[in-house]
């Protein structure tokens, strides 16, 4: 009960930073998402009503001088713009007239001009489907501003150690090997590997790798595993078992060498000198398992002599630590054509990698359980802010991204489901009727309030253990 108590203490304590973060960064994706739909839908002549900025009780707004009401309302989970001659915000139908006073008139020519469903099918998808694309355009935007002003951080694609009986290990991956392609795809950066192989689970990947300038062909399974975070969410991801470039492994950590055991620094760099340059089995200590004992790994490593001058000189930067690869993080500097291009790549990775993850939901390789609600994205949201200016701003376009790809599934109530019923309108020459899409739209409302409600409860259920409070 004891960890019980103290995850609710730090939710409690956090809850106003969490939740602002969480709610600032939604709702300038709300607001992007829907001037999508609005600035379109005025291009093509359609008069917008509203343009609001949450559900519920209206808090504030005001009417600018095209009609249209702007408001911020009460509950900030979302938002919608509403169009002439809608008789809702989802689109689910249209009024028969305009209302004046106690009685409804029929639409004058002009009103019907401005109203949404009286446009052609190609007007009407393209004010739909703005809102998604613009919260990919918006990512990219603020991908490619964060790359062109302060550089892309990227880390090499080379394993700086491999940990002893993972599936790198077994695949024949060794320190120092620069892997350029998985399973066919270009590797550029040590993240394209990490992206690759958290989504493959446990699915045989084809490596080609460099080794002492010569390329080798391997296959690599990666173990699946669940992880859980410090929240108590678990995560399934691929694990390859490989460490990237970094500044090196604190000495005072290493607790082996070859199987000699050491005990302290000094002893650690004793063993260590004389097998510089060679192949080296490190065991390691790595914090805490759950159960509280030690966690001891062992990586092996190829430790460079050259960088490695520094080990036994007190007054060196790298003293304390064993350097094992020479290659560290770098920061890609491009121009406005190159920071756009990154960025739009990073896109296409983001989204197809998250559509990957879904379909194996779906399949049952990957638990539905790691499906997150509310409490997931802001607690992210949180650790993200406290990270810095950078993280938020990635945390941002990936939330966006996925705002953009979840409205395009083919669920009426969202975006793809409009876009289907105006692809079907297109096919057959006339709309759906408007009884079928009011079933529908009950139908994908009933979906949508299942999925939510099954990823917050799912989202509580892990955060607080329930398991463990009736133990």
């Amino acid at each position: 009960m004891g960890s019980i108590t103290d995850m609710i203490q730090m939710v409690a304590s956090n809850v106003w930073f969490y939740g602002g973060i969480f709610i600032v960064v939604l709702s300038i994706l709300v607001f992007v998402h829907e001037w999508g739909h609005y600035i379109v839908a005025r291009i093509c002549g359609v008069k917008v009503e509203t343009f609001s900025i949450g559900f519920g009780k209206e808090l504030f707004g005001r009417n600018d001088k095209h009609g249209t009401r702007w408001k911020v309302s009460l509950i900030p989970l979302g938002g919608y713009v509403k169009m002439f001659g809608d008789v809702d915000p989802a689109s689910a139908g249209h009024s028969d007239g305009v209302k004046d006073g106690e009685k409804v008139r029929p639409f004058t020519t002009a009103e019907k001009k401005e109203a949404f469903f009286a446009k052609p099918v190609a007007q009407r998808a393209a004010i739909v489907i703005a809102g998604p694309a613009i919260n990919f355009i918006f990512a990219i935007i603020i991908l490619a501003g964060m790359y062109g002003f302060h550089g892309q951080p990227v880390t090499p694609p080379m394993a700086s150690a491999v940990i002893a009986g993972s599936a790198a290990d077994k695949a024949g991956i060794e320190p120092h090997d620069e892997i350029v392609s998985i399973a066919g795809e270009k590797v550029k950066r040590f993240e394209d590997i990490r992206r690759i192989v958290m989504v493959a689970l446990d699915t045989p990947l084809p490596f080609k790798i460099i080794r002492d300038g010569e390329e080798i062909e391997l296959t690599a399974t990666p173990k699946k595993e669940q992880l859980t975070d410090r929240f108590g969410f678990t995560h399934s991801r691929g694990l390859l078992g490989i460490v990237g470039p970094s500044d090196g492994i604190a000495i005072k950590n290493v607790v082996a060498v070859n199987d000699t055991s050491v005990k302290g620094a000094d002893e650690a760099r004793k063993a260590l000198m004389p097998v510089l340059g060679q192949r080296i089995d490190l065991k390691l200590l790595r914090g805490k398992t759950a159960e509280g004992e030690d966690r001891i790994d062992t990586l092996i490593v190829k430790a460079p002599v050259n960088d490695n001058k520094g080990l036994n000189d007190e007054t060196s930067e790298t003293y304390g630590a064993l350097v094992v690869s020479g290659t560290t993080n770098e920061l890609l500097r491009h121009g406005v054509v190159g920071s756009l291009g990154a960025a739009v790549n990073e896109t296409w990775s983001i989204t197809t990698s998250t559509l990957k993850a879904l379909g194996q939901m779906f399949t049952g390789t990957r638990s539905a359980t790691e499906l997150g609600g509310i409490v997931r994205i802001g607690a992210i949201a949180g650790d993200m802010a406290q990270m810095g200016i950078l993280a938020i701003i990635t945390f941002t376009a990936l939330l966006s991204i996925n705002l953009g790809l979840i409205n395009l599934f083919p669920i009426p109530m969202l975006d793809g489901g409009h876009l289907m019923f105006y692809a079907i309108e297109a096919i057959k020459g006339k709309p759906v009727s408007e009884k079928i899409q009011d079933y529908a739209f009950r139908a994908g409302f009933a979906v949508l309030i299942s999925m939510m409600l099954f990823a917050n409860l799912n989202d509580l259920y892990q955060l607080f253990d329930v398991k463990e409070l009736f133990k």
